[in-house]
């Protein structure tokens, strides 16, 4: 399974998100490198996020992106 890296930027609202497949990767180190070296060259004026993501093809990693996620519980030793 391939690695996907995106830049997901914000969309009109929160449960909305722009995404953009940049590039595809068969190992994870060139895609970490990858993705590291997209982040930091993005001028500070962009605010969109650089992500990794393994999934079988471009269309489950976007809906897996696309996703609500529950915010973790905090644990008590942990705030």
């Amino acid at each position: 399974m391939p690695y996907y890296v995106y830049r997901i930027a914000n969309g009109p609202s929160k449960l909305v998100k722009q995404l953009d497949m940049i590039k595809e990767f068969e190992d994870y180190k060139e895609a970490k490198r990858f993705a590291k070296d997209t982040r930091a060259a993005q001028s500070a004026e962009d605010t969109s996020t650089i992500k990794i993501i393994f999934a079988d093809n471009e269309l489950e990693a976007d809906e897996r992106l696309q996703e609500q996620r529950d915010a973790p519980i905090l644990r008590e030793w942990e705030k």
